[in-house]
C-alpha cells in the first residue's frame, strides 16, 4: 500500500507530497498540467461542477498523490450522466460508452481511453487497485478523455454528423496516435511499481514518456521536451534489456518504440 503517515499537527499547512517530486518543481506548475481542460460553456450547472472538481483535483494531486485517481473516478459521474441524457437510457457505463460509438457519437479511440477509467473505476471497488494507481499525468490523459467525450455528446444532434474528431485534432490512422490509443489500453505491469533498473524507475519513466508523447499529439514538443523525451529514449534503450520478465519486457519496448516515433520529427541533424 502507496500512502502516506497523517499529519501530526491538523493545522499544519499542506505540504508537497513526496510522490511528486519528479513531476513539477512547486504547485504553480500543476497549473499547466490542466491547463488545456476546458470546461464547455454550454453545460448544466452539474456537469460544470463535476468536471471541474475532477480537474482540481488534478491540481491538488501535487498536496496528495491519491486525488490523481480519485479526480478520474469523479469525472465519470458526469460522464456516465452526459451518455444517459443523450442516448436516452439508464445503462451500465460500459453498454452507454458502446452505444455512443456505435452511433458515432465518439471515435473507437475516445472509447476505448474512456473504457479504461472504467475498468480502473471497477478494479478499486473491487480492491483490486489502491488509490494511488494513478501517476498526476495519467490522470490528465484519462480526464481529459471524459472532458473530449462530454464536448462531443453536448453538441447538438445536427452538428455532431457521424465521424467525431479524434482526441487530440490527431486523426487515429496516423502512427503515433494509433501506438498511444495501444499505450493507453495496456496495463502497468503488475509488481513493477516501485521498481527501478540501474537508477530508473520504472513507473516514472512510463509517466514522462505518456506526458511528452501527449504534448507532441496535442500541438508539439518545445526545446525543453524534446530534450527531456531523447533522455527518457536512452533510459529507455538502457533498461529494456534489463528486463527479464516477458509482459514488463514487451510493455516498455513498445514505450520505447511509441517515443522513438513521437521523436523522430527532432532527429538531431548530422554533424
Amino acid at each position: 500500500m502507496n500512502t502516506l503517515p497523517p499529519p501530526s499537527d491538523p493545522l499544519l499547512q499542506p505540504v508537497r507530497d513526496p510522490r511528486v517530486r519528479d513531476l513539477v518543481l512547486d504547485y504553480a506548475d500543476m497549473h499547466s498540467l490542466v491547463a488545456d481542460l476546458a470546461l464547455p460553456g454550454d453545460a448544466s450547472m452539474y456537469v460544470m461542477s463535476a468536471m471541474e472538481t475532477s480537474r482540481e483535483l488534478i491540481r491538488h494531486s501535487y498536496y496528495r498523490y491519491e486525488f490523481a485517481t480519485v479526480a478520474v473516478t469523479h469525472s465519470l459521474l458526469v460522464l456516465e450522466h452526459v451518455l444517459a441524457e443523450r442516448l436516452a437510457t439508464n445503462e451500465p457505463l460500459n453498454n452507454l460508452i458502446e452505444r455512443a460509438t456505435d452511433a458515432g457519437l465518439i471515435t473507437e479511440g475516445l472509447a476505448a481511453e474512456l473504457d479504461r477509467s472504467r475498468l480502473l473505476r471497477d478494479r478499486l471497488t473491487q480492491g483490486a487497485e489502491s488509490s494511488a494507481a494513478l501517476h498526476p499525468i495519467r490522470a490528465v490523459a484519462m480526464v481529459r478523455a471524459v472532458f473530449d467525450a462530454v464536448s462531443l455528446l453536448l453538441r447538438p444532434p445536427s452538428e455532431a454528423g457521424t465521424a467525431a474528431p479524434a482526441v487530440g485534432g490527431v486523426q487515429p490512422e496516423y502512427g503515433l496516435a494509433r501506438l498511444w490509443e495501444d499505450h493507453l489500453r495496456a496495463q502497468f505491469p503488475d509488481g513493477f511499481r516501485g521498481v527501478d533498473f540501474d537508477g530508473v524507475e520504472l513507473v516514472l519513466l512510463d509517466a514522462d514518456v505518456a506526458g511528452l508523447v501527449q504534448q507532441e499529439l496535442n500541438g508539439g514538443l518545445d526545446d525543453s521536451g524534446i530534450a527531456h523525451l531523447w533522455a527518457r529514449i536512452a533510459d529507455l534503450d538502457k533498461i529494456v534489456p534489463l528486463i527479464n520478465e516477458e509482459y514488463c519486457a514487451s510493455y516498455f519496448a513498445k514505450l520505447r518504440t511509441m517515443a522513438q516515433v513521437a521523436a523522430a520529427p527532432y532527429i538531431p541533424a548530422a554533424t
